[in-house]
Order: structure tokens, then sequence, then C-alpha cells
């Protein structure tokens, strides 16, 4: 077996060097040194943690956020003959027992796992049992809740230092502010860690802002001349599905890309991409982590995104080859209003959390002092309807409450009902001829819900019924029948939520121990949406060095590519060619500023600045008469 990291690194990956800090977090990690290392998108984290992993006896775990992104990992290591396991969901007990003892016995290299798996007893059991080398943790800005992708499940990859814990670690992160990197150091007990940051510099990468009212008009003059490989990220589904239709209406080959796909749709749609059968990616957020595609050329962001650290690393996915790509930003004022709406209106504050937890006990009637422990369902369409709250607020206060150990949410919350017309519209008013009381459903549907023909759409069962009169029990069977007559795709997920309280009913004391907290947490969020909105109207400073600025790198140098950089570029070549035209006007004699403003065809403002520069440079004086003259 191969012991020396560089010779692992040739073998499997073909590469004689190792580029950046690599070869020093991989030295660090064989001398058993915890690690968080702080690496640009397409930086080779990757390698960080698997080339010590081949070189130390034993299994390296890790734990990645996305099964898309563990699967990925994995298929990739298969195919270079390392063994590599993947713990994702559904399996069954026996299989997922059979698979724990390949990581004991099978001399297996890695195991990846969701972060959720943790809260597995047989998962720590075994995990505890293994000759364990390395523990990875990919993602690790997950476990911050001042990150942007906090996820809960996270804060249970600390279980790992106390079942390994002469085991060193490494988190691995490629956008993470001061508080940010705090919060990792503390979550995972890392003794200690040597942090390590390479430069986030993508020097390559061109970044820019467009701001207009036709945002289609400009995405249509950008593939005018982009064919080679993109991505438009949007917020939405829905979005995913217009802006691929409008590509290809224009003459482009663009996909939609998005959670709500069925898996061997996402696998077709992602190996057409990659193998640049498909030129555009029309994707939601989640699309590209993990992705090693190094020939992308364009990023497009068509709807804003909610902070510079989602924004940085998915525009990063451009250019990982190191050739010239561009970032693209294309927005308008109305984008601004809505984001501000969309990201900010819905944060509880600590007064909406109380009152959302208050009702929640009334609700299920539990009395001061009581409900530790106990565990209810509830439809959350009809707990918001009765007590007039806010939807989205309620769910971002219920995600608080999870998360601050008040009540355990269940992920049946996630779930939704959804439905897709499949029969044609002339098949569908043929068949609704004599159904009354189907057609009313169905025509309320069709208004409620648009473009519910074209994709897989989430529905309110709770709604309809409320619109319609009826029972949510019967607008199921209605949407039953009309799946069995080939009419629609139906998929009726439970849509209540479990809930179980975990400390006993003390209404304000229950919240005011991390009321702080959540005031914290929402000016984090507002903070992100400032500075997102700050580098969308920055017209002055290199949009790179912005970027940077934000990270806590600074530059003394400009990009010189972005647009603010060619933009400052090109005033400066049109103010030297104002500066020689001036000179040439004097050449015939003294002139004043009016004067000279008639003669020459450029802008008043232009041809005073000139001047100003000249009289500084020492090439012009002013005589007597108020005249700018050649200076002798």
């Amino acid at each position: 077996m191969l012991r020396n990291p560089n010779e692992i690194l040739e073998k499997y990956w073909g590469y004689s060097t190792f580029k950046g800090s690599q070869e020093r977090i991989i030295t660090s990690i064989l001398e058993s040194k915890d690690i968080l290392a702080l690496m640009p998108t397409g930086g080779g984290k990757s390698v960080c943690y698997q080339v010590p992993a081949l070189v130390l006896e034993g299994i390296c775990i890790v734990v990645s956020p996305l099964v898309a992104l563990i699967q990925n990992q994995v298929d990739t290591l298969k195919k270079m003959g390392v063994k590599a396991i993947a713990l994702t969901g559904g399996i069954p007990f026996n299989e997922l027992n059979d698979l724990l003892d390949n990581c004991l016995y099978g001399n297996y290299k890695f195991l990846y796992l969701s972060p959720e798996r943790l809260q597995q007893s047989l998962i720590r059991e075994r995990i505890q049992q293994m000759n364990v080398n390395l523990v990875a943790i990919d993602e690790a800005h997950c476990i911050s809740q001042w990150g942007n992708d906090f996820r809960p499940a996270y804060l249970d990859c600390s279980v790992l230092r106390e079942l390994q814990p002469k085991i060193p670690i490494i988190a691995l992160t490629a956008t993470a502010t001061k508080i940010v990197v705090n919060e990792i150091v503390t979550n995972l007990h890392l003794s200690e860690p040597l942090v390590i940051k390479d430069s986030f510099s993508r020097k390559n990468i061109a970044f820019s802002v467009k701001k207009t009212d036709d945002k289609q008009r400009y995405l249509k003059e950008l593939f005018s001349y982009y064919t080679e490989s993109a991505i438009v990220y949007v917020r939405t589904r829905r979005k995913t599905i217009e802006v691929a239709e409008f590509l290809n209406k224009i003459g482009g080959n663009a996909t939609p890309y998005h959670g709500g796909l069925r898996a061997i749709d996402k696998k077709e749609k992602m190996n057409a991409w990659l193998t640049n059968k498909t030129n555009v990616m029309v994707a939601t957020n989640a699309f590209g982590m993990g992705v090693d595609k190094p020939d992308v050329r364009l990023v497009v962001h068509y709807q804003i995104p909610d902070s510079i650290e989602n924004y940085f690393q998915e525009a990063g996915r451009a250019g990982r080859d190191g050739f010239p790509s561009d970032a693209v930003i294309i927005t308008n004022n109305n984008d601004e209003e809505l984001a501000k709406k969309q990201f900010l209106k819905s944060l509880p504050n600590t007064t909406f959390v109380k009152k959302c937890y208050q009702k929640l006990n009334s609700n299920f009637q539990i009395a001061y002092g009581e409900g530790n422990g106990r565990a209810f369902s509830l439809n959350f369409n009809a707990f918001c309807n009765h007590y007039q709250l806010d939807q989205l607020m309620t769910y971002n206060a219920l995600r608080i409450l999870d998360q601050n150990g008040v009540l355990s949410l269940s992920e049946n919350f996630h779930q939704k009902t959804t439905v897709q017309f499949t029969a044609s519209k002339d098949s569908l008013f043929t068949y609704l001829e004599n159904k009354k009381t189907i057609s009313a459903i169905v025509l309320m549907t069709l208004r409620t819900y648009g473009g519910i023909f074209d994709f897989e759409t989430k529905i309110n069962t709770f709604l309809l019924a409320r619109k319609s009169g009826l029972s949510e029990k019967r607008i199921h069977q209605i949407f039953v029948q009309l799946q069995e007559d080939d009419i629609i795709a139906y998929k009726a997920n439970n849509n209540d939520l479990e809930i179980t309280f975990l400390v006993p009913r003390e209404d304000e004391k229950s919240i005011n121990r991390f009321a702080k907290k959540i005031k914290q947490f929402n000016d984090v969020k507002t903070s992100n949406l400032e500075s997102m909105l700050s580098y969308l109207n920055e017209n002055n400073a290199c949009r790179s060095n912005f970027l940077l600025n934000y990270f806590g790198e600074i530059q003394k140098t400009n990009c010189g590519v972005c647009d603010v950089c060619k933009e400052r570029d090109k005033k400066i070549v049109v103010l030297d060619l104002i500066k020689q035209v001036i000179l040439e006007q004097l050449q015939s004699g003294d002139k004043t500023s009016r004067i000279l403003v008639s003669l020459i065809d450029f802008e008043e403002k232009d041809i005073i600045n000139a001047i100003k520069e000249l009289l500084e440079d020492g090439l012009l004086q002013l005589n007597h008469k108020n005249q700018y003259a050649i200076r002798k």
C-alpha cells in the first residue's frame, strides 16, 4: 500500500503536485492535528481528506449535507478503485447492518453519511467500533446558526469527537465569516485547530451586475454569444421551467433542474449537462454543490441570492478550470423589494415566537408546567388559519423552537401534496362534461395553481377544501379518482406536522432564555441581505475586491475584469483622449473652458475633469484673462 501523499495523488488523481494549501493540510492531518480549512469553490477540498485517509490505516468518516453530493463523491472514488460506502435514505435495516459490517471488516476506506444518520444509535455504536483514521465534516458552515445553510442535525456531528476522541477532525467550507468560523470550532469541539485559509480570489471570473427592467431581453442577449456550458440560478421550481422554456424558445439548449424531479430524471439531466449534450442548466440554488464540472463559462443569477456567502459559492462554479468565465446577476429595483419581502418580512421576532408557542399550547390544551415529552399531530394549515398566523413566519418560528430545544419538529412537515395534470386539455374537458363535483374542484385547482400542466406542483388541500366547502378527505378522494382515471399524477403526502414538546410549558420563560439569540439571528439575516444589496448597488469598488473584503481578505489591486473595473478603464481611456484633444485645441491659442466645451464633442463634465487633471499634472496654466494655456 502506498504511504506517500504525493504518490497517492499521482496514482489516483493524476497530478504530480498539490495546489494551494492542500499539502500543508494533509501534513497536519498526518500529524493528528484538527483542521479548519477555508478554501474557495473548486479549491480541491475533497483531496485534503481523501489523500491522508488513503495514507493511513482504517476508514474515514465523511459527513456531507446532500445525498447527491454524497453519491457523486462515492461514485468518483469507486471509479478510482477506492472502496467507499454511502449511507443514504431508504436503506432497509438488514442492508444497513451489512453495510456497517463492511466498514468494520471489509477494508473500506470511506463511509459517507448525512448528519441525520448520526442520530441513529446503531450508527453510533458501529462507528465507535470502527478503526477510524479521520473524520471529515464537509460544508461545515451548516453547523452554524449564523450561517445561511444552518441544519440543526449538523450539531450532532460533535458526537463523532465523543465516539472517536483521539482521531483528528477536518472541517471544510468554501464560505465562512468570522462568526461562523468560531461556531464551527466550538460546536465540533475542535482541539487547538490549525485554521488554514486559501485566498478566495478567482481572478479568472469577471463579476458583473446588470440592472434592467427587461430581464428576459438581457438574458437573450447574453446567450446570443455564450454557447458553452452555463448555469442559470433561480429561486423556485416554477421559475426553472419558465426560464428553460424561454431559452429553448430563442434557440438555446437548456433544461430545468430542481428538487421536485424524480431521481432518474435528475440523473439524466445531470449526465446530459456534464457531457455537454445540454448547455444550460436552469436550477434552484441547491444545484452544483460537489459537482466537478470545470468548463462552466457562465453563471447567471436571475433572482437575487439571500447572502454573499451563497452567491459567492454559486458564482464560483464558473471557470474551475482557470479559463476566463463570467458571473452575472440580472436584477432591477422590483427584485430588490421582492427580496426584502421574501427574506426579511418572514423573520419572526421574539414576540411572534412567544405567540406561536402559546397558541400551540392552547391548541393542545397543555397546562402550565406540563407537556414535557408529549407528542402531537398538527394540521399546520388549519392551525395557521384558526389563529390567523402567517404561514411562512410560523414555519420559521417553529424552526426556531426546534433549533433551541423547546420542541422537536418532524421531517414529515417538509413533505407536500403534489399534482400534475397528465391528460391533454381537450381530454380533460371531455372527461369533466358529466362530472359536476369533480369539475368544480378541477377548475378551482387550475385557477389557483398556474403551470400545473407543465410540472409537478405543490398544492394546499386545506385551502382547496376551504374554498370549495368540501372536507379535505373529499378533496383527497377526488384527486385519487382523477389519478385512477389517468387525468393527473397525484402524490398524497402527509401534510400533518409531528411535534414533540421537549420542555414543560413555561410560556415566556421558555423563550426568554434564547430571545437574544433570535434577535441576533434576525440581525445576521438582515445584515446578509443588506450586504448583498450593497454589492448590487456598488458602482465604484471592484466587484471581486468587494466580495473578498466581505470574507476579510484585503486586496491591494483591482481585478480589472469586472464591470466596474471595465467601466473605470473605459473612462480613463476617454479622459486621456479628451486631454489630448484639449491640448490640440490650445495649440492655436488660449481658450476659456466655455470655448473648449463648445469645440470638443464630449460631455461637459468629462471635459472639466480632464482640464482639472491637466492642471494638476502641470500641463496647463490659467492666464490673467481666465483662459487656459499650455504651460511653457
